[in-house]
C-alpha cells in the first residue's frame, strides 16, 4: 500500500489553516503501524514509542494533552474479525495556533512519525 494518509498534504494544511476554529479541540488519531520500517530494522510500533517519546517537549509547549490511548480489540459493528487500525489516541490542542505551530517548530518529529505508519487518520473534532 502507498501512504497517501501518512502525511499531510500542502491543500489540507492550508484548508485546515484557514478553517474557522476558535478555543480548544481534540484530535482523533486512527493509526496503522508498519511491520517493519526498513530505514531503522525495528517496527512501527517501536519507532512510533520513539516518536512519542520526543514530541512530549513540543506537547508541552503546546499545551496539548493526551486524553485517550488505547488499541482496537473488537468490532461490535463492522467487519468481523477485522480490526483496521493498531492504536487509537485523542489528543486535546488548546487552540489551532498552538497545533500549527507545535508541528511546524523546528525540531518537530515529523519524520519518526511517518517512518512508523502504514497508514492514518487524523480527525478534528470539538464537543460544540
Amino acid at each position: 500500500m502507498n501512504d497517501p494518509y501518512v502525511n499531510v498534504t500542502t491543500k489540507q494544511f492550508e484548508d485546515f489553516s484557514a478553517f474557522p476554529l476558535e478555543g480548544p479541540f481534540e484530535m482523533l488519531n486512527l493509526l496503522k503501524f508498519k511491520d517493519k520500517v526498513v530505514e531503522t530494522g525495528t517496527t512501527g510500533v517501536e519507532v512510533y514509542a520513539q516518536y512519542m517519546n520526543a514530541v512530549i517537549p513540543f506537547f508541552i509547549a503546546s499545551k496539548a494533552k493526551i486524553i485517550y490511548q488505547g488499541k482496537p480489540i473488537f468490532n461490535l459493528i463492522g467487519p468481523e474479525n477485522y480490526n483496521e487500525w493498531d492504536k487509537i489516541l485523542i489528543i486535546e490542542y488548546a487552540s489551532k495556533k498552538d497545533f500549527l505551530r507545535m508541528i511546524t517548530a523546528e525540531g518537530y518529529p515529523a519524520k519518526l512519525r511517518s517512518l512508523a505508519l502504514q497508514d492514518s487518520r487524523l480527525i478534528v473534532c470539538t464537543s460544540k
